[in-house]
């Protein structure tokens, strides 16, 4: 416990001294004998500085709300999401010194950076060949996956908030589409299960979700761009979105998986330390900055540049002493990825929660989030297979749930943002429900088809 003890002083003091922040700054008496500013003589003010303090304050309450999740055996994001819910509403204890933590611009772009980086592990995680090994259940349980759940979402929220415009809804809809592959396959391996048969489906049906999630978010976005200019998208620019992102991903898979070991390999040729780690960040960067320049998510870009990169292509660098390329950015991750997730939690406005329409909409969406994944369960097309097992461990939205919020939180649609800060708090709150529920859940379906399987082999 001491560790907890001294982490909670620490993060208590850093709170006090974040109080700094919102104070205006003490006026020096100049050569006249008046007061000026630091603008005034010429100071040195680093806009770094909240920067880094915040960065402090984040990466504390991160890891300290993880370790108190995992030790109840929870995923350590829903303890950093907690945390930054916890920061981000010290105000209605009247404590307005972490304020800036939701405003300041730098720890936004790290936080962007973050979500970059999260889901080119998450591509480097997957792996084209066996997504496609797993044959026709997985593509049918993903696809029930996807639409399932976006069609009950966009007709919950067509239903409970009428007000809102259509393209609301439907964004509310992408937000259930995807699955939490890092969620869903870190309970497998913890049950020993993730070599079975319904392990794979579950993983690459997950995969396939993220695709057709990112798809789906590339469509919706584009509609909303042009809707917020004035404009509408006919049926054939909607047609044209989504080939515009079959056409990126597929092309960046087929260009880059040939491109990409005659890069490594020319690379592997230069001594200097770094070097694959280096390629590997610039590959993925440069992926996401063209996702952004045809007007799809830098996430699109950043999920292709995972699944292009299999270590055949950087073998050379693994033959002379390198670390493997997912052991190299997961320490990049472990600073990035945490202040996305806090940061996420700091948007969250629990005077909200005291509404009684955002908790009964945030009910009613974790409801709908759960049915529209067990419907896929039906996609299980090998008899014997444990159908239920499959459904549960596509429900977790985790991470990938937040970041489709997040960027919903950032379109802009006729002067509002696409998702306010009720539906924000509403969708936040479905992520925690279907990420705390998976694991016990998934736990006791396995325990119990296996018991099933042992009774049916016994004579």
């Amino acid at each position: 416990m001491r560790p907890v003890v001294l982490a909670l002083i620490l993060v208590g003091g850093l709170l006090v001294g974040g109080s700094l922040t919102g104070t205006t700054e003490p006026a020096i008496p100049d050569a006249a004998g008046e007061h000026a500013t630091s603008e005034e003589r010429g100071g040195h003010a680093s806009p770094v500085t909240p920067v880094l303090l915040g960065a402090v304050i984040i990466l504390l309450a991160a890891k300290l709300g993880g370790e108190i999740a995992e030790r109840v055996h929870q995923p350590a994001v829903l303890g950093e999401l907690v945390a930054g819910v916890l920061l981000g509403n010290l105000a209605l204890i009247g404590f307005h010194g972490l304020d800036f933590l939701a405003t300041n611009e730098g720890i936004a772009i790290l936080a962007e950076i973050g979500v970059v980086l999260l889901l080119f592990e998450v591509g480097l995680e997957s792996n084209v060949r066996e997504m496609m090994s797993v044959g026709a259940s997985s593509l049918l349980v993903a696809l029930l996956g996807v639409v399932a759940p976006f069609f009950l979402g966009w007709g919950l929220s067509a239903w409970f908030l009428p007000d809102e415009e259509m393209l609301v809804h439907v964004f509310i809809g992408a937000t259930l589409c995807a699955t939490s592959v890092g969620i869903t396959a870190r309970v497998l391996t913890d049950l020993g299960k993730v070599a079975t048969r319904e392990a794979k489906i579950i993983l690459g049906a997950a995969v396939i979700d993220d695709v057709l999630g990112l798809v789906i978010l590339a469509v919706v976005s584009g509609i909303i761009s042009a809707t917020n200019t004035g404009g509408e998208l006919a049926s054939s620019d909607i047609l044209l979105i989504i080939g515009k992102a079959a056409v990126f991903l597929v092309g960046a898979i087929i260009i880059g998986s040939w491109l990409s070991p005659r890069l490594f390999r020319l690379a592997s040729k230069l001594k200097i330390r770094g070097m694959l780690l280096t390629l590997s960040l610039t590959f993925c960067f440069f992926l996401a900055y063209l996702a952004n320049v045809i007007e799809l998510a830098p996430i699109v870009g950043a999920f292709a540049a995972g699944l292009i990169l299999d270590d055949v292509h950087y073998r050379d660098f693994l033959d002379r002493g390198d670390h493997d390329l997912e052991e190299l950015i997961h320490p990049i991750n472990i600073f990035l990825v945490p202040i996305f997730f806090v940061l996420m939690g700091i948007r969250v406005d629990l005077a909200t929660f005291g509404q009684v329409q955002v908790l009964g909409f945030a009910t009613l969406l974790s409801i709908v989030a759960i049915i529209g994944k067990m419907i896929c369960g039906l996609g299980v097309l090998e008899r014997g297979l444990d159908r239920i097992s499959v459904a549960v461990g596509m429900v977790p939205r985790g991470e990938v749930g937040l970041i489709f919020a997040g960027i919903g939180a950032t379109l802009i649609l006729h002067g509002q943002p696409v998702i306010s800060v009720s539906i924000f708090s509403a969708v936040v709150i479905m992520v925690i429900v279907t990420t705390l529920i998976t694991p016990p859940i998934l736990k006791y379906t396995l325990s119990k088809s296996e018991q099933q399987g042992d009774q049916t082999e016994a004579p």
